[in-house]
């Protein structure tokens, strides 16, 4: 049915409808990474984070919502009009996607074109590399922090998780939009991945690459030996693992956060906002 207010709502009576399948099981992540990878989409969950996707240009395939949410999203959908607004109760809405939508609206968005290394390093003057971040929840934390505390541009390696899942970007807030980011190091024809022969990349563009680790060599945050780049790139690893070996050899220094007796290290999201901070440009 089509509503002037609305666009095209279309209700939906059937959690088979094949109309709705991108938006099916989502709490399976395995089978959401796949999916989005085939269909070359994202979903944007909540009305807030669907809000800045569109701001950021992102181009909307369909919209997802309980009824309660129409009256919100009018002027999207009116900016949309061609686009189909997906809505029902919230007991068939459930059963599509797995859980209770209590955030707003969902929105199935085309995935943007990659960026080059070039392009996110364009002007750039501090830089986060993440090796091997595979939560979702710190890969989206890792990203709010950037956006506020003044890293230019995020690059993350062949194993990283993947940015635009749906619970990197809501916990991310919608910034994974705002922050350049782009894929480095992944696996040429023959099958040989490029990383971390990556990083090398960046110093060749006037980068220092130093690696976020806890190292017999790593020298404090504050120290004066990090001042004196203008533009720094730091190297975060996985939680747990770390920064890797191969990944450590080629970085020109290592740092670490100086830390209260009885405490090794902080959470990689909690680590990264204590870095940005410390290490942001002052001129």
């Amino acid at each position: 049915m089509a509503d002037p207010v609305h666009g095209p709502v279309i209700e939906l009576g059937d959690a088979a409808d094949p109309r709705v399948d991108v938006y099916s099981r989502l709490t399976d992540a395995a089978l959401r990474r796949r999916q989005d990878t085939v269909h070359g989409i994202y979903l944007a969950e909540s009305s807030q984070v669907v809000r800045r996707a569109l701001a950021a240009g992102h181009h909307p395939r369909s919209f997802f919502l309980a009824h309660r949410y129409l009256d919100s999203m009018a002027d999207v959908f009116a900016a949309h009009p061609q686009v189909p607004v997906y809505t029902g109760t919230d007991a068939v809405l459930e059963s599509i996607t797995g859980f209770h939508l209590h955030r707003g609206a969902l929105a199935a968005m085309d995935r943007p074109a990659p960026r080059t290394l070039d392009e996110v390093l364009t002007g750039a003057r501090r830089v986060a590399v993440l090796e091997n971040v595979s939560d979702h929840t710190n890969l989206g934390a890792i990203f709010r922090s950037a956006a506020g505390l003044g890293v230019d541009a995020i690059l993350i390696s062949p194993e990283c998780a993947d940015p635009l899942y749906r619970r990197s970007i809501r916990v991310s807030m919608g910034t994974v939009f705002g922050v350049p980011w782009a894929r480095v190091g992944e696996a040429d024809g023959r099958g040989r991945t490029a990383w971390p022969e990556a990083l090398h990349g960046l110093r060749a563009q006037g980068f220092a690459v130093a690696a976020l680790e806890l190292s017999d060599t790593a020298v404090d945050l504050d120290s004066p030996a990090l001042r004196d780049h203008d533009r720094l790139a730091l190297v975060m690893g996985a939680e747990g693992p770390g920064v890797t070996a191969e990944a450590l050899a080629a970085c020109d220094l290592h740092v670490k956060i100086p830390m209260a007796a009885g405490v090794d290290s902080l959470n990689v999201a909690a680590a990264s906002a204590v870095a940005f901070w410390e290490l942001r440009p002052r001129a």
